[in-house]
């Protein structure tokens, strides 16, 4: 059994600050080595339930958070920026037969974490087909373009919420709860637990996962927080200004969409 893992930082145990997320800072360490440590108590538990091959994407910042030191053997780890349009899920392709995903967090304009946004930090949101689209929503579908079904995430309690609305079937783990600024988080050593007995329900229960159906028509819109930044981002090829911090992309193509995120939101 070979499954892809896409891990990011925000939605790791105990961090809730801008500043916990950015390797300039003193905080920063101590969060990347719980975001290993996660990484680790999620292959180790897929690899107990049956996975043989482990691909990790280090999904942060400059993919460089996951310390490579500290993976099993079984375990490749994917770090820095290709330059690939798929980004957190850049490696992914039809031989996998699952997808983790590893602290993830709540989309852009949610009021539920301190810390939402999807990608960046440039827009207030962005919608596909209608509904606010987080990372975890984006990389789903770049995972089904290729057949791949979602089995498991793990993140604040907002984004457990859509992901089981979203994807049913997945198994989630909440490791921490917002409320205005405030976060109230799990203890690293729960959280840790809580992922292993989670990733290993989802390996056992692989068959009755299924793919998350791909629509055949896109609409994807980024409202900005700068209506410069919008004005820049509507000369882009296809896309088209609807309002002052608006912009849309029409097409039957999700290549098309994941392209024009990596390319518009940065």
């Amino acid at each position: 059994m070979k499954l892809f893992l896409s891990a990011d930082i925000e939605g790791c145990a105990g961090l809730a600050m801008p500043a916990e997320t950015h390797k300039t800072e003193s905080v920063y360490r101590s969060y990347a080595e719980e975001m290993t440590k996660e990484v680790v108590a999620a292959c180790e538990a897929a690899h107990e339930a049956g996975a043989d091959e482990i691909v990790v994407k280090d999904g942060h910042g400059d993919a460089s958070n996951i310390d490579p030191l500290k993976m099993p053997e079984y375990v490749t780890l994917i770090r820095g920026k290709s330059g690939h349009p798929y980004n957190m899920m850049y490696g992914i392709d039809d031989t996998f037969d699952g997808v983790l995903f590893l602290g993830y967090h709540a989309p852009a304009g949610n009021p539920c974490f301190s810390i939402s946004h999807t990608s960046t930090g440039n827009s207030l949101y962005i919608r596909l087909n209608g509904k606010f689209m987080s990372e975890c929503m984006l990389n789903s579908y770049t995972a089904a373009s290729h057949g791949v079904p979602v089995l498991f995430l793990s993140g604040d309690e907002e984004i457990c919420r859509q992901a089981g609305e979203f994807l049913p079937g997945i198994e989630t783990v909440a490791t921490k709860r917002g409320e205005g600024a405030a976060t109230w988080c799990v203890s690293p050593e729960k959280v840790q637990e809580r992922i292993r007995s989670g990733v290993a329900d989802a390996v056992r229960r692989i068959g009755e996962i299924r793919c998350l159906p791909v629509p055949e028509h896109f609409t994807y819109e980024v409202t900005y927080k700068d209506w410069k930044k919008a004005y820049t981002m509507s000369f882009y090829p296809g896309m088209q200004k609807i309002d002052t911090f608006t912009n849309r992309l029409e097409t039957d193509r999700w290549m098309d969409v994941v392209t024009a995120h990596c390319f518009v939101v940065y």
